[in-house]
């Protein structure tokens, strides 16, 4: 079984900045894909940016390209979400998955494990 566990999100002002933090515990997720979901008030969650288990691939949702960077470090068995320049359009629930498969993934049906979310709101 994997834990994930989100961290980082808040209340920030449009052009602000924040790192999301997902932590996974009971095993390494060293060898999963990872991903980042959003899910913003009255939508369906969707995707916002996925990363492959070493971090050499990657893909962002068009809305976010360019402001948001995935990243990860296995040694600490975590995934970042740093997001610049943010928008009110942003705010959401953002949720961190992991996917049984190494490689990237862009569709939460390929996503196994799902953290409980990390309230984002930007304020214009």
């Amino acid at each position: 079984q994997v834990q994930l566990v989100e961290s980082g999100g808040g209340l920030v002002q449009a052009g602000d900045s924040l790192r999301l933090s997902c932590a996974a515990s009971g095993r390494t997720v060293s060898t999963n894909g990872m991903g980042w979901f959003r899910q913003a008030p009255g939508k369906e969650r969707e995707f916002a940016a996925a990363i492959s288990w070493n971090g050499g691939a990657t893909s962002y949702a068009d809305s976010v390209k360019g402001r948001f960077t995935i990243s990860r470090d296995n040694a600490k068995n975590t995934v970042y979400l740093q997001m610049n320049s943010l928008k009110p359009e942003d705010t959401a629930v953002y949720y961190c998955a992991a996917s049984l498969s190494p490689r990237m993934r862009v569709t939460q049906a390929e996503y196994y494990y799902w953290g409980q979310g990390t309230q984002v709101t930007v304020s214009s």
